[in-house]
């Protein structure tokens, strides 16, 4: 249970994001399987598919949505008014391009555009069933297979409507989604965090619990470099992509169990063992977890994601680690057995999971790696980003919002079509 919880909450980098080689291609995921997902393990992954090899992936919501549509009719668009594509990834089905069509011109609308699609999917869905069960013999076969295929078809429909509810979540936060990471002309350093800073937009978007834990997410992972926003770094492009993806399964975990917590905090049933701030921490985590004191307090090692990049050094990657700050929801979380740790730290839907995994590569790209003949990634290979420590924060603080987003969206849209498993 311990180590369970260690490496949901004390390494969620770490603990999700690795390259594992499989057969003649490489799994962007853990060994426990993509994305910690026990029921989808046979999901594949997309970020890193090109490989070659060297010779010898409700209610209250629902009121939001729609208090969103009467009191934002006209929209602060002029954010997002621009050439560039307003999120990363291109949606591809008719209904995905009609509503991103409406993102841009009336994005207070998409809901309700969702909605009707919802509802017809719903009708398609009910309609495949009746033909089914009236069905036999040679037409049963048939009929399935149809199924099937409009079944695939349906999948990515509503994965399209999942991504464009998300962002219009952002849209409505007025929080412009980064675009899809490429060298940038404009920046004669070869720098591609050439996007605005939003870090202050972040904090409403979430609970002062869920913040916090949010801001032990960033100590973990950037050192004693959170709060340098300037510094460049050259950094391996799939590592980055890596803690994005895993920042966007962090921010998922982290509101399902805020929901969770909130609703006990209300009730005033939250268990009395939170009291004591630091003990359950100590225990799982085996160290003193506050801040240390004086200029001879021992340095904390930095994120074990951090720690694995290529060439660490402190100058150039953070440098020593900050600790993580006790917090109420973290000790909340700590006293999770670990069947119930497990189930809140799983992504629900198969949907979700193509969600990340196509919104990861469209932002990063699909990168190629070269595998030698001892099953190792050869580093020669590897792409390289020239980042900003701001701009690994910007990047990190999305990725978990995304995450949070997405957590309330595929709880909405089952609520009208259901397709979450659990």
């Amino acid at each position: 249970m311990e180590a369970a919880m260690a490496s949901v909450i004390g390494s969620p980098v770490g603990a999700f994001a690795c390259l594992k080689p499989t057969g003649r291609s490489v799994i962007y995921g853990s060994g426990r399987g993509f994305l910690c997902l026990p029921s989808l393990s046979h999901v594949p992954t997309r970020l890193c598919s090109r490989v070659s090899y060297s010779k010898p992936w409700n209610k209250k919501l629902g009121s939001g949505i729609r208090r969103s549509m009467e009191v934002k009719a006209s929209m602060d668009a002029q954010s997002f008014e621009s050439d560039d594509p307003i999120a990363p990834l291109q949606l591809e089905s008719p209904i995905g391009q009609f509503l991103s069509k409406i993102l841009v011109s009336h994005p207070h609308l998409v809901p309700a555009a969702a909605e009707q699609h919802l509802d017809q999917l719903q009708i398609d869905r009910d309609a495949e069933g009746n033909k089914e069960a009236s069905s036999s013999g040679t037409d049963l076969v048939l009929y399935r297979r149809i199924a099937e295929v409009k079944e695939n078809e349906r999948k990515k429909v509503l994965e399209e409507i999942l991504y464009a509810l998300v962002v219009q979540k952002f849209m409505d936060a007025n929080v412009p989604l980064i675009p899809a990471i490429t060298p940038s002309s404009s920046d004669v350093s070869g720098r591609v965090d050439t996007w605005a800073a939003h870090y202050e937009s972040f904090e409403h978007l979430h609970s002062p619990e869920a913040y916090e834990m949010i801001e032990n997410h960033l100590a973990l992972i950037l050192g004693n470099r959170v709060g340098d926003t300037t510094s460049v770094a050259q950094i391996n492009k799939l590592r980055v992509g890596q803690v994005y993806a895993a920042s966007v399964i962090y921010g998922y975990f982290l509101k399902r169990v805020d929901q969770r917590f909130q609703l006990e905090k209300t009730m005033k049933v939250l268990p009395k063992a939170l009291d004591a701030e630091d003990g359950i921490i100590q225990q799982v985590v085996g160290k003193d977890v506050r801040p240390p004191i004086g200029k001879n307090s021992p340095p904390v090692s930095p994120h074990p994601e951090i720690s694995s990049w290529p060439d660490h050094d402190e100058s150039s990657l953070g440098g020593s680690g900050q600790s993580t700050k006790a917090s109420r929801l973290r000790n909340y979380v700590m006293s999770f057995d670990g069947e119930t740790l497990q189930r809140y730290a799983t992504i629900r839907s198969k949907e979700a999971v193509g969600i990340i995994e196509k919104h990861t590569e469209a932002l990063f790209g699909r990168p190629e790696i070269t595998i030698t003949p001892q099953g190792t990634i050869d580093p020669s290979k590897e792409e390289l980003l020239k980042i900003s420590f701001g701009g690994l924060k910007g990047l990190v603080l999305e990725a978990v919002t995304f995450g949070s987003f997405l957590w309330d969206i595929e709880s909405y849209v089952d609520s009208r079509y259901h397709f979450v498993m659990s």
